[in-house]
């Protein structure tokens, strides 16, 4: 099995805060996770795009690419080590950083499944799949943003609006952003996508910028 890997965009000297980038994936599949791979390409796209704002204001990206494609089994799923093996990664490189971790489609679900990580201040889902069930104990003492267009054929509005509804007993603050008659894939309006994932970002690290 291939290895988890990142593609770093790093500021000079050391960041006041990061941006790590979980891509998507599907239900099912030990395919390894290359460099054509769709859901990682979609990613990388979003990280060039965001990446010179955000160095602006003194914040790193990082984009995790996941050993396969697939969640798998549902009591070990295969993309949650590899983010806490990139949370390691943060903390053993550049210590106590906050982080957000921005995550489209299975990116949103693993997220969910590894905010309860000190370093992580909040969480920015786009078009998340997150079906019933799914932990919002994590999110406890942290910021969580859910974008997600209502025409979306692939991941749930309604389970996506639910999650925040259940998440905000637990959560400081809950965004549920409706991106409009949009899909899935951030194809359509991609530079609003954009926009959502950089000014929400930033606002969860305000107050390490502020400082």
């Amino acid at each position: 099995m291939s290895e988890p890997s990142l593609t770093r965009r790093d500021v000079a000297g050391r960041p006041r805060g990061l941006v790590l980038m979980l891509h998507g994936g599907t239900p099912r599949s030990d395919e390894p996770v290359g460099e054509r791979s769709a859901s990682w390409l979609r990613a990388a796209t979003m990280q060039r795009s965001i990446t010179p704002r955000l160095h602006e204001a003194g914040v790193a990206t990082w984009l995790l690419r996941h050993r396969v494609r697939g969640w798998n089994d549902p009591s070990t799923p295969s993309p949650v080590p590899d983010a806490r093996w990139a949370l390691a990664a943060v903390r053993r490189e550049l210590g106590a950083l906050p982080v957000v971790l921005l995550g489209h489609s299975m990116g949103a679900r693993t997220a969910v499944h590894v905010a309860d990580d000190d370093l992580v201040a909040g969480v920015v889902a786009l078009a998340p799949w997150l079906p019933p069930g799914e932990p919002v104990d994590t999110l406890r003492g942290r910021r969580l943003v859910i974008a997600h267009g209502h025409r979306d054929r692939i991941t749930s509005f309604r389970a996506g609006a639910d999650y925040a509804r259940r998440a905000a007993a637990v959560a400081t603050e809950v965004e549920h952003l409706d991106m409009g008659p949009v899909g899935h894939y951030m194809f359509r309006r991609s530079g609003r996508w954009n926009d959502v994932a950089l000014t929400r970002s930033l606002a969860i690290l305000a107050p390490t910028l502020a400082r």
